[in-house]
């Protein structure tokens, strides 16, 4: 913290400090000119701050998404002006569709220049503020250390999303006196009101067939004791959407899974059958949630959000909760009846019959030995439950989601809302940094080709992360839908790459091998979880694997593909 015999700091020193006293311990970034007071006062720092460097921005964006997800802190990256600032648009969207806490901090060139066209300028500002909860361009070196607390504050209150600071090169550069606060804490929410939780609480008592439904809202606020209570105190069953994975034990026999158009057959069944949905943390949106045949049927919908904005957007609800949301259920909690619902019971318990039954059928109709339920077995047999996943965006993402077993909260990373492409190595790298644990990135030679360059920050900082690449040499997400629905005309989604990625995955420096059997697989993974170090598996699967069961896009559950060969309804 000192600057020779002046007690002030520079700007580029007030950031630095300024992070530090806000509980950061890694940052992640690339350098650049317009920064390098700050990468220079990270150096000086470097025994109380460390620093990531990525290959490529948008890896250090993901990479700090992916940190906040297993963390529930605040992600930070670094950028430098023009290309570095353009770079983390796309992490910081994916950030924002997936309520992420982070904060992106870029610098831009001297005040006295900014509008000139000076090099690398760019209205930063302006371009995310579509996608950031906030963003500011500080001018002013005295308001410096407080924008930076306001950021924190904002990135973690009510639904939380990222904030982008941009800091001119001259501010950075300015001497100004800097006293240490403490950590800016969550502006408070308002609570719901005592005839609000009367009125769900009179639905959940009053209802027949109760349903819980957690998505990333419960996700980010650590809600698994309070879901699986109440869904014990109401005898319900609990489904989630996509990002509400993990929250509850893919072990909990109250749980049916994801829900929604490549969700489980159980957990859409009890969506569409209840009589009551309580929605925690979620949107309704139209690739989560079950659209209901036109029989007239309408459950009742309590839905809990800290974003009004949420409330009845893409749902007419009975009952809207904004605000604290774990105040609310936790309330709703002890004030609800106990119940024993013997008949929902055994309806659900149908449902799981029934959805294992059809994923069977679907298994033994599959003449592929490497199908992604097998593959996910091994997985799922050797893995602990500390590993952390994380994926990509395609097939293997939905798969992921079908058959990857979670045990522990935080412990899944994936790109939801924005659906990126790209994201999972730099998310992989943020996520081992921040838990410590081995972490499994699944992955598609279409996803991991976009981003594949994050395997020299891997290998850099020995990352324990092992690579499963999904090969079936296709986009095979948009590739299943031309099959289904665009007449199989295949237009540019066969890849038809010379890629290997074995010999690829060496180069960069990282330990690799191919499997085309479950026997090599298990050979291969095995010795990927104990190696120390990244290693990547090239896994040959076939370009006509399907994500099943899904429902057409609109369509009602009565419309489910559950084969290869079934014609849409």
């Amino acid at each position: 913290m000192k600057a020779g015999k002046d007690k002030r700091l520079t700007g580029a020193q007030i950031i630095v400090e300024t992070l530090i006293e806000q509980g950061v311990t890694d940052v992640f970034g690339y350098p650049g000119g317009q920064v390098l007071d700050i990468y220079d006062a990270l150096y000086n720092a470097g025994d109380r701050i460390n620093h990531v460097l990525t290959a490529h921005e948008q890896g250090a964006a993901h990479a700090a998404d992916g940190y906040s997800r297993v963390t529930g802190k605040v992600g930070v990256v670094i950028a430098t002006s023009g290309p570095g600032a353009t770079n983390l648009v796309t992490g910081i969207a994916t950030a924002m569709l997936d309520s992420v806490p982070m904060v992106a901090i870029t610098g831009n060139v001297p005040t006295h220049q900014i509008g000139k066209d000076s090099f690398q300028e760019i209205n930063i500002t302006g371009v995310t503020m579509p996608i950031t909860k906030h963003n500011y361009f500080v001018t002013d070196i005295t308001e410096l250390a407080d924008t930076i607390r306001e950021a924190f504050r904002i990135a973690k209150s009510g639904r939380p999303g990222p904030v982008l600071i941009d800091i001119t090169k001259d501010v950075q550069c300015a001497l100004c006196e800097f006293k240490k606060e403490d950590i800016a804490e969550a502006f408070e929410q308002p609570l719901a009101s005592e005839d609000e939780i009367k009125k769900a609480v009179e639905l959940i008592n009053n209802a027949e067939k109760p349903y819980i439904y957690i998505g990333g809202g419960a996700a980010g606020i650590g809600m698994c004791e309070d879901v699986k209570a109440l869904a014990e105190k109401i005898d319900g069953y609990i489904g989630c959407t996509f990002m509400g994975l993990s929250v509850v034990s893919s072990f909990d026999e109250r749980f049916l899974g994801m829900q929604g158009m490549h969700g489980k057959y159980a957990s859409s069944m009890a969506s569409k059958e209840a009589d009551l949905i309580i929605g925690v943390g979620v949107r309704f949106s139209d690739r989560a949630t079950v659209k209901k045949a036109e029989d007239g049927k309408r459950a009742k919908i309590i839905q809990l959000d800290a974003d009004v904005a949420e409330i009845g957007k893409n749902i007419a609800v009975d009952v809207g909760i904004v605000g604290d949301v774990s105040n609310a259920f936790s309330r709703i909690l002890e004030q609800c009846e106990k119940k024993v619902r013997a008949e929902w019971k055994r309806a659900v318990e149908g449902f799981k019959a029934e959805g294992i039954r059809l994923e069977k059928e679907s298994e033994e109709k599959d003449p592929c030995e490497m199908t992604p339920k097998k593959i996910f077995d091994i997985i799922n047999d050797v893995k602990d439950a500390d590993t952390v996943i994380v994926t990509d965006v395609g097939q293997h993402q939905m798969w992921t989601a079908q058959y990857a077993r979670f045990e522990r909260a935080r412990r899944f990373a994936s790109s939801g809302g924005l659906g990126t492409m790209g994201y999972g190595l730099g998310a992989a790298i943020g996520a081992h940094i921040a838990s410590g644990e081995k972490t499994v990135l699944i992955t598609g030679d279409g996803s991991f080709g976009m981003n594949l360059n994050e395997l020299a920050t891997a290998v850099s900082y020995n990352s324990q992360v092992v690579i499963v690449v999904m090969n079936n040499g296709a986009l095979g997400m948009v590739r299943q839908w031309q099959t289904l629905f665009y007449e199989k005309r295949y237009s540019h989604t066969v890849l038809n790459r010379k890629t290997d990625f074995v010999k690829l995955a060496e180069a960069f420096g990282a330990k690799a091998g191919r499997a085309d059997t479950l026997e090599k697989f298990r050979k291969e993974f095995e010795a990927a979880m104990s190696h120390d170090g990244p290693y990547l598996i090239d896994v040959v699967i076939d370009i006509d694997e399907f994500v099943l069961p899904m429902l057409p896009p609109g369509g009602v559950i009565e419309n489910i593909i559950t084969t290869k060969k079934q014609e849409k309804k």
